[in-house]
């Protein structure tokens, strides 16, 4: 029995936020931002927009791509760093919106990897008898949680959701490989100080600027390209594939040169790459089902194609999947 993908959904807010609006905003220029991290503009969330209405629509879609009424789900998971609140989950929101009244709903946070994380655990839980089909959203409106005064990071993220619908298959088609992993000791690297119960809000942490995202982007970088070398070749050994067999690569989309340096590693040329960050930016656990998503809008894939996606986030948290795409 395989967990087989069997329908897709995307969406990104109206807006969109330009390399030309930013410089208004911080001292950078659009030449700067281009070239270091291949993003020209990225879509962000209008005024009361959340977390649950980007998700919604994500998961509409992926339902209407595989034919399934919300009745039908068994399980939602709804991966994101940015939740409507802190409880209860966005996934709970997201089972009430949809009316998917049989299905159990909880969040996973594991930042950009959150995807591939809840699409690991989907397949843990479609072995069992009790689950026949499990939604799998990737959502985060990381702007809510950007300093639009530190050049640094807001000129790297974007706002936007992906989703997915998972079921079984006793077919060729479906998820080879998988892996998960995690090095607690990089926290540091990406985080935010408060709002949790280490630094509960307080008139002190707000005029601090405690409550926004903040990076070592240098070691976040160093770490990204040597994390998605070892996984990617880890995932193929799984599935017992090599690079050639790849039909296409989608990464998580975090910055160009990390694309790039994969793609050299693997020798694969742009057409079997899905790069999507020059007008969505990093959009953390909507990241790869966007790209995967925005790709098959433009390019058609054989009922067979293996995929391999492969994704690294704050935690440090990291990890991948191969996927043969079809319904058989």
């Amino acid at each position: 029995m395989r967990t087989q993908a069997l329908g897709l959904g995307y969406y990104l807010p109206e807006r969109i936020l330009t390399n030309q609006e930013l410089e208004k905003m911080v001292d950078t220029s659009d030449q700067w931002i281009v070239e270091r991290t291949g993003i020209r503009e990225r879509h962000i969330v209008g005024p009361g927009e959340k977390n649950s209405d980007l998700s919604v629509e994500a998961a509409r879609r992926a339902l209407q791509d595989a034919k399934l009424d919300p009745l039908q789900l068994d399980l939602i998971i709804v991966a994101t760093a940015s939740p409507d609140m802190p409880f209860p989950s966005t996934a709970c929101i997201l089972q009430a919106l949809l009316g998917a009244k049989n299905a159990a709903a909880f969040d996973l946070a594991a930042g950009c990897t959150g995807f591939v994380y809840a699409m690991t655990v989907a397949e843990k839980f479609l072995l069992s008898p009790d689950y026949n089909y499990i939604l799998v959203v990737g959502c985060d409106v990381v702007s809510s949680v950007i300093d639009y005064t530190d050049r640094n990071t807001c000129i790297l993220f974007g706002d936007g959701a992906g989703a997915m619908v998972f079921g079984k298959s006793e077919g060729k088609c479906g998820i080879l490989s998988t892996k998960i992993g995690a090095d607690g000791t990089g926290g540091q690297l990406l985080y935010m100080p408060a709002g949790g119960s280490a630094l509960p809000a307080t008139h002190e942490t707000v005029e601090k600027r405690l409550h926004y995202l903040r990076m070592n982007g240098n070691e976040i970088f160093k770490f990204a390209t040597k994390i998605v070398a070892e996984v990617s070749q880890e995932l193929l050994e799984k599935a017992g594939l090599t690079y050639d067999d790849i039909d296409l690569f989608v990464p998580h989309q975090a910055n160009l040169r990390i694309i790039l340096s994969a793609m050299r590693r693997m020798k694969l040329p742009p057409e079997k790459v899905a790069i999507n960050l020059d007008h969505c930016g990093n959009i953390s656990a909507g990241s790869i089902p966007v790209a995967l998503a925005q790709y098959l809008e433009k390019y058609s894939l054989k009922s067979g194609a293996n995929i391999l996606m492969v994704a690294f986030g704050t935690g440090l948290t990291y990890g991948g999947a191969v996927l043969r795409w079809g319904r058989d």
